[in-house]
């Protein structure tokens, strides 16, 4: 961190580039003023991509690695950081990005689902690192704390809030599907001992397609795996309709 007072304004996919171009200098038109600077770092998937590969680009085409600078100020106590929403990349939103990338004169490697070579299991580790949710483990690392402070809690209790009357004609109703949903259907277990596992998906006519060939787990990780049911879904789903349309209260 520098001496002077540090902003660190991320850029990301899903904060509309409207927003950093517009709103961005109107903070550091403020915040000047009060000693303090705004600073802009690249962490959507775009730059994420092309930090993990320079020796791919040119000079001009290289982006300095913001992710894991910002990851090693987590680490200390002055660090103060707002995450705004990022891109949880699945391999297709990974594969369309380097493409896009690659038609913009950015040399990338190809995104190997199957490496053979060395260096296809180089480019795939690599890739790896900035697909699913790459940003959130690292910026809520350190001092991240997401629970409520202990002075709002505090407040709260000594002035709780009163829901005030409540009517026995109201016609709220909260329903849960009860089976053949996320809840219901949950599994998690510790992993006893460091090993490899792999995620497949078999089909109803039995065959066997293999989704992810090797994820390494250490031990004591938690393993946690669940499904939803289309059809019990929209079944669901139908019947709340109904039952909105007979309450009168679907607008």
């Amino acid at each position: 961190m520098s001496a002077q007072p540090t902003i660190i304004y991320t850029k990301t996919d899903e904060a509309p580039a409207l927003a950093t171009y517009s709103l961005l200098p109107i903070v550091q038109a403020f915040t000047k003023h009060a000693g303090i600077a705004v600073a802009l770092r690249d962490i959507s998937l775009a730059g994420r991509i092309l930090a993990v590969f320079p020796e791919f680009l040119t000079e001009a085409q290289r982006t300095p690695d913001a992710l894991a600078e910002l990851g090693a100020m987590t680490l200390t106590p002055e660090a103060n950081i707002i995450k705004l929403p990022n891109i949880s990349a699945s391999v297709p939103q990974l594969k369309a990005a380097i493409t896009e990338l690659q038609s913009k004169g950015y040399k990338l490697p190809d995104y190997p689902e199957v490496p053979k070579t060395e260096a296809e299991k180089d480019h795939k580790a690599r890739y790896d690192k900035v697909k699913g949710s790459a940003v959130n483990p690292v910026l809520r690392e350190g001092n991240s704390d997401r629970r409520a402070p202990k002075a709002v809690k505090d407040y709260a209790k000594k002035h709780p809030h009163s829901m005030g009357q409540w009517s026995a004609e109201s016609k709220t109703a909260v329903s849960t599907m009860g089976k053949d949903d996320f809840f219901s259907n949950e599994q998690s277990i510790t992993i006893p001992q460091a090993m490899d596992v792999k995620i497949e998906f078999v089909a109803a006519d039995g065959t066997v397609s293999v989704l992810k060939g090797k994820t390494a787990l250490q031990a004591g990780e938690i393993l946690d795996a669940t499904v939803m049911r289309r059809a019990a879904l929209l079944t669901f789903l139908d019947a709340q309709v109904a039952r909105a349309k007979a309450d009168g209260v679907l607008f």
